[in-house]
């Protein structure tokens, strides 16, 4: 498959998403940085190789998008989208730095750990409905797909890199400087939300502020076959199969005995495959349905694949298909979902994206670590395998169901039920 690159990088030229863009790429770098570094410290030196104390710390981390959501979704649809991110930007920083500095001076433990992780995934609950939705501010409406995909080759390609990095600076300085180095990459979207063009960005339209508001979000994603049926996907994908940390740390470390440096290199051979899913999201005119199926179907056989293999570099090239098939997925639902909700609507919809899809995590990192406790690493990735092919049902069914009715299978905001 050939990529046209013009169309592929479209949104670039446009000043105001090519200054985030930058900013965003720094600070994923040091987020892929602090993620390797916080599950190699739980894992190696607070616990005695504990999948499910890292299963717990994704729980902490994670648990606020499903707790908060009603509300971070109502606020990213009120308020003023970039001092939010500000906002939240330099509370995570801020909470990274903490840290690094306990970590840096012997004091950290494993309760210090569950706690940040915890007030950094509460910041983090506010900030992903509001980036999300923000992208829309930034390009006209026929880029926003290109824009989305764009988004997440950033956060891709800074996964090939902060991996590897924090696995030289962990074998070299230990863990406490990646949580630094994260702390201070947040400047970069500070300085690139600070320095936007305010008169060229897209108009922007607001909810009413109204505590009713918080279940007009629940009514319109729940009253749309459609986003209903993608809910539930993400539910699947995101509880019981996007539980990266634990089937690498488990296969990787307990299974194939890696080190630091082999460990960081499993995330990073990860990453390749999503940015590749990303990279091929970029270049696509526009989403569509049909590729949700493709995309759970793969990562489920890629999971299964995975499973099986005997050894280190056999695992490393499966993750690329399975970090293929996650971001192909994961990348045309949130388009999906972005272009089909109405705009005063889209902080809302996005949270429960967010919640769902992250939320799930501390009922399902919990179980995977478990099961790679107590029946092993391959089982783990097992359950993972079934999230994916359960996954593709569900879509399979809501497309022969949409065909049989002569109804779309995607709906406009303008569409009844």
């Amino acid at each position: 498959m050939t990529l046209n690159f013009r169309a592929v990088f479209r949104s670039l030229s446009t000043y105001n998403y090519r200054l985030w863009f930058a900013g965003a790429l720094i600070s994923n770098i040091g987020t892929w940085m602090q993620r390797t570094a916080q599950d190699w410290l739980v894992l190696t030196e607070l616990t005695d190789h504990s999948a499910s104390a890292v299963g717990m710390t994704m729980a902490f981390q994670f648990g606020p998008q499903l707790l908060l959501f009603p509300i971070t979704g109502l606020v990213a649809d009120m308020f003023d989208r970039r001092k939010l991110m500000i906002a939240t930007q330099t509370i995570m920083g801020t909470l990274s730095l903490i840290l690094g500095a306990l970590v840096i001076t012997g004091l950290a433990e494993l309760w210090h750990v569950y706690l940040l992780a915890f007030l950094f995934g509460c910041a983090a609950a506010f900030d992903a409905p509001t980036r999300q939705t923000f992208v829309s501010e930034l390009v006209a409406k026929k880029d926003i797909s290109n824009a989305v995909a764009l988004n997440s080759t950033s956060f891709n390609s800074a996964r090939m890199i902060g991996p590897a990095v924090a696995g030289l600076l962990i074998a070299a300085f230990d863990t406490g400087p990646a949580f630094i180095i994260n702390g201070l990459s947040f400047g970069a979207v500070l300085l690139s939300l600070l320095l936007l063009r305010k008169s060229e960005l897209q108009p922007s339209v607001y909810a009413r502020r109204s505590t009713k508001g918080i279940m007009d979000g629940f009514r319109y994603a729940f009253g749309r076959r459609d986003l209903s049926v993608m809910l539930i996907m993400l539910f699947l994908i995101g509880t019981f199969g996007m539980n990266f940390p634990i089937y690498i740390s488990t296969m990787g470390v307990k299974l194939f005995h890696a080190d630091a440096q082999g460990y960081g290199l499993l995330t990073t051979f990860s990453a390749i495959g999503t940015l590749m899913g990303a990279l091929m999201a970029a270049g696509r005119e526009s989403p569509r349905f049909e590729t949700l199926f493709i995309g759970t179907a793969m990562f489920g056989f890629g999971c299964l694949i995975a499973a099986m293999t005997p050894g280190y570099w056999w695992f490393a090239i499966t993750l690329i298909l399975v970090g293929l098939s996650a971001m192909t997925f994961l990348n045309t639902s949130n388009a999906l979902m972005l272009l089909s909700t109405d705009p005063e609507m889209r902080g809302r919809v996005m949270a429960l994206r967010f919640a769902i899809t992250m939320g799930g995590t501390p009922i399902g990192a919990p179980i995977v670590g478990w099961v790679a406790d107590n029946l092993g690493p391959r089982w783990a990735l097992g359950v993972g395998a079934f999230a994916g092919f359960a996954a593709a049902m569900v879509a399979l069914y809501h497309f022969s169901q949409s065909k049989l009715r002569n109804q779309p299978v995607m709906f406009t905001p303008d569409d009844q039920l």
